[in-house]
């Protein structure tokens, strides 16, 4: 069942569950932001309104910076922005911003320890028929891996937006992924979200669960859907949300991990170096438990639909069902 104490959107499961793109709600975080800390400024990559930085534009125009087709230097000036106390969010597509400019972010934003939030919309193969190129299947790989950086990877709108409220006020560079396509309404306005903080979001009606599903970013929506599912076959299962990536929230993991004795990781995102990854380490020095992990395989991306993409590379309802019945059958 839906964990009642989040207050989540009690239509996820109905038809007429209203969708609504992640990257939108970053774009509303980011206007109130702004509203609440003058100090607040917006830097884009020539694609203002595909990041939906638009909002932010429209309202203070004389806060927002048009850097044109030149992501590296759309970080190093946001860091020169940020020496100066402003809080600086920069935003292009994931592919390009920290794909194309990540030894730029390195250097003068996590090096230099400087306030910056680095927003990657358009991750994952749902991007769709812009194909390879333009799939971002690495970031979270190479952002977490960089000292001083948070790296947050919000479910739905609304905890994008929460997520950019937060990040305004937190004293660290971070950075913020996003998905282009529309995704359910998972969350309400009530629901908690806290940097560093994981929240089970399904648990059992009775009894301790079986299998711990962990998700980041937009396929959470597909996670729930298939614990329903598994419920009905008699499979108790607990599915967690892990938006802050870094910093993790190693003691709920664990504590999934002793219940549970068993773990699949779902995001869209290579499976090496990702959120699963993350996981893995946390569990591999507190208590290793037998893991499987969904994700992208060691493979570009390719042109399709979103729907075709997430099946064909194995992240799909399906696919988790079938990973939560492998892992179940390796539990000591």
């Amino acid at each position: 069942m839906l964990n009642a104490k989040l207050k989540l959107n009690p239509k996820i499961f109905n038809q007429d569950c209203e969708q609504v793109p992640i990257r939108k709600g970053f774009g509303l975080g980011l206007v109130l932001a702004g509203e609440a800390d003058k100090n607040v400024v917006a830097l884009c990559a020539d694609l203002t309104e595909s990041t939906q930085m638009n909002f932010f534009k429209e309202k203070f125009p004389e806060r927002f910076v048009e850097v044109g087709v030149a992501e590296q230097n759309l970080v190093t000036i946001a860091s020169g922005i940020s020496a100066m106390k402003k809080i600086p969010f920069c935003s292009s597509y994931a592919m390009f911003s920290p794909g194309r400019n990540w030894e730029q972010i390195r250097t003068t934003i996590a090096y230099n320890d400087r306030k910056v939030i680095i927003v990657g919309s358009h991750g994952g193969v749902s991007v769709g028929p812009d194909g390879a190129t333009h799939q971002a299947l690495e970031d979270i790989a190479l952002m977490r891996v960089m000292p001083n950086i948070d790296v947050v990877s919000p479910c739905d709108a609304l905890e994008a937006k929460r997520a950019t409220i937060e990040l305004a006020k937190s004293k660290k560079p971070a950075y913020l992924r996003l998905a282009r396509e529309k995704t359910p309404i998972i969350t309400t306005e009530e629901t908690p979200f806290e940097l560093g903080k994981a929240e089970i979001y399904w648990l059992p009606d009775v009894g301790l669960a079986q299998v711990g599903i962990i998700v980041t970013g937009g396929l959470l929506y597909r996670a729930l859907i298939t614990a329903k599912e598994l419920e009905v076959e008699g499979i108790k299962i607990k599915v967690m949300n892990l938006s802050s990536i870094k910093p993790i929230d190693a003691n709920a993991i664990i504590a999934l991990a002793r219940e549970t004795k068993a773990i699949v990781t779902v995001e869209e995102h290579q499976v090496a170096g990702g959120m699963g990854s993350a996981v893995a380490e946390v569990l591999a020095k507190n208590y290793p438990v037998p893991m499987v992990f969904i994700g992208v395989q060691d493979k570009f991306g390719q042109s399709g639909t979103p729907d075709e993409l997430v099946e064909y590379y194995g992240m799909g309802k399906n696919s988790i069902k079938e990973a939560v019945k492998r892992v179940l059958q390796r539990k000591v």
